[in-house]
């Protein structure tokens, strides 16, 4: 079993001993201190509403009545949403005018997790202070529950996701006419999770006419391993291949990354998921990008193209946001498929990513391989080092700072060493001895060879 505590929220599998899963007890106990929290940050006439959404894992509905429970009882009111996305979850908490919100979901992890993510009143995730506060409240002795005159109440709405297409089919950038005039097939893989509900909705809404859906029953029963990468899309990818549609799209259970498959059965890959819809938004309105320090070179390139500034912020959705709302960035997000529009809202959205790249796809006149080719060609490695837990994994990334002084050196989040035509990213696990390492170049093998050179000088210096 496995129960991981940490600023974004708290994930774990379910069942089990209390403290080593996501038992009910350890439910229970996470919601209720970051109730606390919430209500020591009202006024007296601040309203006392928290919204709860969730996907469609099977333990959803169980999670979904303690954390429900635990909130009235609390004392406050409960806007339940029900099956939702995580945008979706982010979006009506600002409609709730809500003091927070809860999404319950454990992303692109297997169907034995699930997680309580946890949103402030703009409907975002909490910074690092709050989600240690929240750490800290949960084993201390501070909770206080409410008398039975002041608990609160349980009120389902469940018009978000409808709600959620209309705020993506208004904006400026998205055009339904031209979506509709090129006539797409457009294969979805929604894992049996809430995807399988909102986003054939949404290709309907945007005028796609032909849809052929992939695992869309929202039962949670995952059709296959739901993170949105190559190996696990097997499916798609198959279909694509035959010809039988123009593009495929593929979400996780949470629906707030999108992965891309080309009409050849190809991966877009995930990385350019952002990059392609930068471009296009760039085109119409100017200014900064940001995304993580893991994240391709690909989207510095496209923003150089347009004439702007791109700006890397430390790993993490809300230090992405935090750096966006710094640059007044137009649009940012993560490696992994995570599109962040501020036009829309800040936090990760694939209905937005949708809605965006089939504009771009339609006004193009081009096919997915075609659109893809356009952009700068870069490949990611992913590799880790293992260390026995009595080595410094500090000292070693202040080492092999010093070592490397004479190239770009950027340290808010372990040490990336950028290089003319490549970089490498080296991060510690906060939960086990080891290094991650990500590196980038233009080909897999140039990755890999330089992830191998850099473990070479770690263990030269161990």
């Amino acid at each position: 079993m496995a129960l991981i505590k940490s600023i974004s929220g708290i994930r774990g599998t379910i069942g089990g001993v209390p403290g080593e899963g996501l038992s009910p007890l350890d439910i229970v106990k996470f919601t209720a201190a970051y109730a606390t929290l919430i209500s020591r940050s009202l006024a007296d006439d601040d309203a006392r509403v928290i919204v709860v959404g969730r996907d469609a894992r099977l333990s959803g509905k169980m999670v979904e009545s303690l954390v429900c429970g635990t909130l009235t009882a609390m004392g406050f009111d409960v806007v339940n949403i029900g099956l939702a996305s995580t945008p979706t979850t982010e979006i009506a908490v600002t409609g709730e005018k809500a003091a927070g919100g809860i999404i319950l979901t454990a992303s692109h992890n297997p169907v034995q997790w699930n997680a309580l993510k946890l949103l402030n009143s703009d409907g975002e995730f909490l910074n690092d202070a709050q989600g240690k506060e929240v750490l800290r409240i949960a084993e201390s002795d501070e909770i206080t529950f409410a008398p039975v005159t002041e608990l609160g109440h349980v009120y389902v709405n469940d018009t978000y996701n409808r709600r959620h297409i209309e705020s993506v089919l208004a904006l400026d950038l998205v055009d339904t006419e031209a979506i509709a005039k090129a006539d797409f097939t457009v294969a979805v893989d929604a894992v049996n999770s809430v995807g399988g509900i909102v986003i054939p909705q949404l290709l309907r809404a945007l005028g796609v006419r032909n849809i052929i859906e992939l695992n869309c029953e929202a039962n949670g029963r995952f059709a296959h391993t739901p993170e949105p990468i190559p190996q696990n899309l097997t499916q798609i990818s198959d279909l694509m291949a035959d010809g039988k549609a123009d593009v495929g799209f593929v979400v996780d259970p949470d629906v707030d990354r999108l992965a891309i498959v080309m009409e050849n059965g190809e991966m877009f890959v995930e990385e350019y998921t952002l990059v392609s819809i930068a471009d296009y938004v760039l085109s119409h309105t100017p200014g900064s990008t940001v995304s993580n320090l893991s994240s391709s070179r690909a989207l510095r390139d496209v923003t150089e193209k347009h004439g702007c500034h791109y700006e890397a912020a430390a790993v993490g959705e809300v230090n992405v946001t935090t750096k966006m709302k710094e640059t007044c960035a137009v649009i940012g997000g993560e490696g992994n498929g995570g599109v962040i529009y501020p036009a829309s809202h800040y936090g990760r959205d694939a209905l937005v990513g949708v809605a965006l790249f089939l504009t771009l796809l339609a006004k193009s006149g081009k096919k997915v391989t075609e659109l893809r080719a356009t952009y700068p060609a870069y490949e990611i490695a992913k590799n880790k080092i293992e260390l026995t837990p009595e080595i410094d994994v500090d000292a070693i990334l202040e080492a092999v700072k010093n070592k490397f002084a004479g190239e770009k050196i950027t340290d808010i989040d372990g040490v990336k060493i950028d290089f003319a035509d490549s970089w490498v990213h080296l991060r510690k696990s906060n939960t086990e001895p080891i290094i991650r390492i990500y590196s980038e170049a233009h080909t897999m093998a140039e990755a890999d060879k330089l992830a191998e050179s850099i473990k070479s000088v770690i263990a030269s210096m161990i």
